[in-house]
């Protein structure tokens, strides 16, 4: 299975990979997800959200036990961040069956589509829509880079917009949601080759428009110019200062100039900032000083500057009595985390959990990303011990 998603989407300059929502390589990764539910005899269905479910007992059943991850990439991306979930919980089904395990409710696996958010700016969003987090007027609204609808880009990729929003209904036949991922970080990096999700950070994306003059660079004087670069350029040193003394996080990851050229002084800049801290207080405070550091520096430059919050993701605790549960089944550490994950989203309407497996080095979201197979087989062996537990009580 592994080998078989490798090349998908991957850059040959990078290495790295652009599986972004309702795109060619989306679409392989979909068709890849259906081929493996259906080699298995899983009941295969689309939900009205675009994500993939693959049922082993009744769908329409009350309890149900599920788990997976996405399958879609940030720009440039590894090959762990989604993808090992989703493998894994085949894997793990397929250790279940060898046991002769005979689960006593049903257990699915699903592909929530568009997580990381790449393409149109909200993270999350099939397991948004499905909880009802993300309005079906809200998702109409937004747009990728070249200004195509989420909407319109559903049904070029054949799907039908129509009917997304909540799936209230689908989510009460939920018991549990169990989602496996690589560490993003290193705490695992000299213990167990499997830990337990606490909680996840606070964490949001805001964008910054910063309003200027576009001009000539060659025949502009200095003082005569108002150059929202340099408005930004600021904003990105003050965001990482102000993040340290914080304790918090604050990443400048994302840019867009117009006009974009080499001999122009720009009219426009856009930042994304992403920030995440470990309380709510903290995480408000610092994006209100970073909007307070764009203003001041933009008064100084002739620079207007905008603030839109695009998303933001409350602290979420995880299901106390799951995760110790899973703890103690486990023998694992209980780990935090500051990066989003669906199971955070569905945490404020089903039971949820999640596994991280060791990546030794900590490095996510890139090419390097990696996890040894040794520890991605202890992960499959994890999650079939864990839906063993849950789907057979």
């Amino acid at each position: 299975m592994w080998a078989e998603l490798l090349p998908v989407g991957r850059s040959a300059s990078s290495g790295g990979y652009r599986r972004f929502a309702w795109n060619s390589a989306d679409a392989e990764c979909r068709a890849w997800f259906e081929q493996q539910a259906r080699s298995r005899g899983l009941t295969y269905e689309l939900d009205r959200n675009g994500n993939q479910w693959a049922w082993l007992g009744d769908p329409n059943g009350q309890g149900a036990v599920v788990t997976g991850s996405h399958l879609d990439s940030v720009p440039d991306g590894g090959a762990f961040d989604g993808p090992l979930g989703v493998v894994s919980s085949f894997a793990a089904l397929d250790e279940l069956r060898a046991r002769g395990t005979e689960l006593t409710k049903p257990l699915a696996i699903v592909n929530f589509g568009d997580e990381e958010g790449a393409r149109f700016g909200v993270a999350c969003i099939g397991s948004r829509l499905t909880a009802g987090v993300l309005s079906r007027e809200a998702a109409y609204e937004l747009r990728d880079i070249d200004g195509q609808r989420l909407p319109d880009a559903m049904e070029k990729a054949g799907y039908d917009p129509t009917a997304i929003g909540a799936d209230d209904d689908r989510l009460a036949r939920i018991g549990a949601f169990v989602e496996l991922h690589v560490e993003q970080g290193r705490c695992l990096a000299e213990g167990q080759p499997v830990g337990v999700a606490g909680a996840i950070w606070p964490h949001g994306r805001w964008r910054f428009d910063f309003h200027g003059e576009a001009n000539h660079a060659g025949t502009t004087r200095i003082e005569d110019r108002r150059d929202p670069m340099l408005t930004y350029a600021n904003t990105v040193l003050a965001a990482r200062k102000k993040a340290k003394l914080a304790g918090a996080l604050a990443t400048f990851g994302k840019v867009a100039v117009e006009p974009n050229g080499t001999n122009a002084i720009a009219s426009l800049v856009r930042g994304w900032l992403d920030s995440r801290a470990a309380d709510e207080r903290t995480l408000t405070e610092l994006v209100a000083e970073i909007e307070r550091a764009a203003a001041e520096r933009g008064e100084r430059d002739g620079v207007r500057v905008e603030l839109t919050r695009e998303s933001y993701t409350p602290v979420v605790d995880f299901d106390g009595p799951l995760r110790d549960r899973l703890a103690k089944l486990l023998d694992a550490p209980v780990l935090p985390t500051g990066a989003g994950h669906d199971a955070g989203i569905l945490a404020s309407a089903i039971p949820t959990a999640m596994l991280f497996v060791r990546n030794p080095t900590g490095v996510s979201h890139s090419p390097a990303e990696h996890a040894e197979q040794a520890d991605c087989l202890a992960g499959v062996a994890a999650l079939a011990d864990v839906l063993e537990d849950l789907a057979c009580q």
